[in-house]
């Protein structure tokens, strides 16, 4: 039986809401950032989401069928490419605190974990020239996390 995260990243499953991976990497920028029980899906961690209760646990048989998998690991490029694109378009989130401060964190996670430091540290380091060319709003702390996210082993 395939594993529930790894189904909906290879966009044959669907998430707790019966979304489909196409489904939400449709979502406008006002979708993605008022909605919060996606992020769970799309970068999945190995430990519960603090934020929204019941959302799914990434286990070490899960986790090793997405890195083996090209579909899976296409959609979560995808999922990537999208959460990119949201925090190059819009401004929201370049404020001293904000939610998506946690999501970058979990993102660089799950992409470390599934896809590699490399592709995490792109993501990374496109967030840091945001942030700077914007003055620097966000927080030492919250940077300090996603360096800390890209960095463990």
């Amino acid at each position: 039986m395939e594993h529930p995260i790894h189904a909906f990243l290879r966009g044959a499953g669907r998430d707790g809401r019966g979304r489909r991976l196409a489904d939400v990497l449709a979502f406008d920028d006002g979708r993605l950032e008022a909605v919060h029980d996606f992020i769970q899906w799309l970068f999945p961690l190995r430990e519960p989401s603090r934020a929204v209760p019941g959302s799914p646990v990434l286990g070490e048989d899960e986790a090793a069928a997405i890195r083996a998998d090209p579909a899976a690991r296409e959609g979560l490029r995808a999922a990537l490419d999208r959460m990119a694109r949201f925090y190059a378009d819009t401004d929201d989130w370049l404020v001293r605190f904000d939610h998506n401060h946690l999501r970058i964190t979990r993102i660089i996670t799950a992409v470390r974990d599934l896809l590699g430091r490399e592709e995490a540290a792109r993501f990374h380091a496109a967030l840091l020239a945001r942030n700077a060319a914007a003055g620097g709003p966000v927080n030492a702390e919250s940077l300090r996390h996603w360096e800390r996210a890209l960095g463990a082993a």
